[in-house]
């Protein structure tokens, strides 16, 4: 761990206080806390990734399983009712989050199945969503939460990566690029619900073309947009990894690259020609997106590419335990990124599982950079002796069916 002043920063995100009622195994819980590090350890099930999961509903999106709200409930209840709540600092200083579901009691006692409602989707007889209050007032989406408290996280179902679908390693990439653009979700959202109904027009061979012109107007403009955050993501990724090679030498450094038709091409032009090219492209292409059933051109089907640097492998090839360093390597340079560019304070990581498939080299190295970093951590593990190198600069708690002892 170095000592000198530029690993010190300004302030840090970090949770001070968190209350759950009836979520997930949890039924009630109240937890007080210091900006140190946060170690989670206990038995599997007992809670743990819970634990991670509800602060990450305090970001925008579905939080990190990407679960339905009616997945959140403790069902043992025979209600919905379920919230999280918590006292957060962040950039633009303290700030109180609250967010969940208020209703009536199941029917019956009965447990609903797995339908999404956060679109108000009808269960039963009742109509619920999820909501979502900040210092006491509500939020019509969870987008402004990013502007109060900025955070990533790592779990064992993202171990798989670099070998899944490229869609997981495009929501992986605009979670990264949400710090800098927090505007990147709501184009996001935007260009898809003009991609719906675009792709709806083309099961109607009637359909005007005027109606076309207009959503395909819609998704050139947002497209680039998207594709232009996403180009200036991955080139300030670069310039992070680049410079943090010694500090970081436990972990490959990664090479990192986008395969897509737009980031190519505002690569070689301005973004006014890219979208006119865009636009043309879909209007050229409305025969052939016809018969595939869906847009085959857009930010919707780029790629994620990222390399083993010191091998010169791609990182779909390399071992499960390096595909581990290269993510953790990824995630703390753009920790470290973020510390560089949003004013010296560093974003919370909610790190699950993390010590699995890492030797005591690389566990140490983690916890040096995550202490270098002056960051709040939330870790979680199995094994207590995994974290002992933390000592008295981190906050240990045991979990035990939904029991928290410090």
């Amino acid at each position: 761990m170095s000592d000198s002043p530029d690993c010190c920063p300004l302030g840090r995100n970090w949770v001070e206080a968190l209350s759950l009622h009836n979520f997930r195994n949890y039924t009630s819980l109240k937890l007080q806390l210091s900006p140190a590090p946060v170690v989670l350890v206990g038995a599997n099930g007992a809670g743990k990734t819970n634990l991670l999961e509800a602060i990450s509903l305090l970001s925008p999106g579905q939080g990190l399983r990407r679960a339905t709200t009616v997945e959140f409930g403790c069902f043992s209840s025979g209600s919905y009712d379920w919230a999280v709540s918590a006292d957060v600092h962040g950039i633009m200083g303290e700030a109180r989050i609250g967010t969940g579901v208020t209703s009536n009691r199941l029917p019956g006692g009965s447990v609903p199945g797995q339908t999404d409602l956060d679109n108000g989707r009808e269960v039963g007889s009742e109509t619920l969503r999820r909501k979502i209050r900040m210092n006491g007032e509500t939020l019509s989406s969870s987008t402004p939460l990013g502007q109060s408290i900025q955070m990533l996280w790592l779990t064992p179902a993202m171990d798989g990566l670099f070998t899944g679908a490229a869609s997981e390693r495009r929501r992986f990439l605009d979670r990264l690029m949400l710090v800098f653009t927090p505007e990147s979700r709501k184009q996001w959202n935007l260009f898809e619900r003009a991609m719906r109904q675009r792709n709806k027009l083309l099961e109607d061979t009637n359909a005007s073309p005027y109606l076309f012109e207009g959503l395909e107007m819609q998704m050139a403009e947002l497209g680039v947009a998207i594709a232009a955050s996403r180009l200036e993501t991955i080139e300030r990724l670069r310039g992070v990894i680049a410079a943090s090679r010694d500090r970081l030498n436990a972990f490959p450094f990664a090479t990192i690259a986008l395969d897509g038709v737009l980031e190519t091409a505002l690569e070689e032009k301005p973004a006014v020609d890219v979208e006119d090219d865009y636009r043309r492209l879909l209007s050229e292409g409305r025969q052939t997106d016809r018969a595939a059933k869906r847009t085959l051109i857009g930010p919707h089907r780029t790629d994620l590419l990222v390399g083993h640097g010191p091998k010169a492998m791609p990182a779909r090839y390399c071992s499960t335990g390096e595909q581990k360093a290269l993510l953790t390597g990824l995630v703390l340079a753009h920790a470290r990124l973020v510390y560089d560019k949003v004013g010296g304070y560093t974003p919370l990581l909610l790190l699950d599982e993390i010590a699995a498939h890492f030797d005591e080299i690389r566990r140490h190295a983690l916890f040096d950079e995550i202490l270098a970093l002056n960051c709040q951590a939330w870790m979680t593990g199995t094994d207590r002796q995994s974290f002992t190198y933390f000592g008295e600069r981190a906050q240990l708690f045991t979990v035990n069916d939904a029991e928290i002892v410090a």
